[in-house]
């Protein structure tokens, strides 16, 4: 049997959820960039760089949930959060995989349309 909520507004479990669908959402544009962008990223690249974005989500997942399992227990005991930023930091290094995959690709297409 699961503990009460803590929040009556449901903040840190509205928080996970939010969490829960970035890390989905980062996953499937790392899919996408495996699956997509072979002829103009390489494959080698496009499958590094799709794997380590979905790798990246599925981490940041991990230490969301994580994290507020820990947040949950520690608001019913002490009334206290004590949150790392791992799950940010790991989403960022992600979505930053992504912005640049997304750029060389934009430019890669659009100077082949040009020349």
């Amino acid at each position: 049997m699961s503990a009460p909520a803590y929040d009556p507004g449901l903040q840190p479990e509205r928080t996970l959820l939010a969490w829960r669908r970035t890390c989905l959402a980062l996953a499937v544009i790392g899919a996408g960039i495996a699956r997509f962008t072979g002829l103009y990223l390489g494959l080698a690249t496009a499958a590094l760089v799709g794997g380590l974005v979905v790798l990246g989500a599925g981490w940041a997942y991990h230490r969301a949930t994580g994290r507020y399992r820990r947040d949950h227990l520690r608001l019913h005991h002490d009334d206290t959060i004590a949150s790392d930023g791992v799950a940010f930091v790991v989403a960022s290094v992600s979505l930053g995989l992504v912005s640049v995959a997304a750029a060389v690709f934009v430019l890669r297409v659009g100077l082949e349309r040009l020349g």
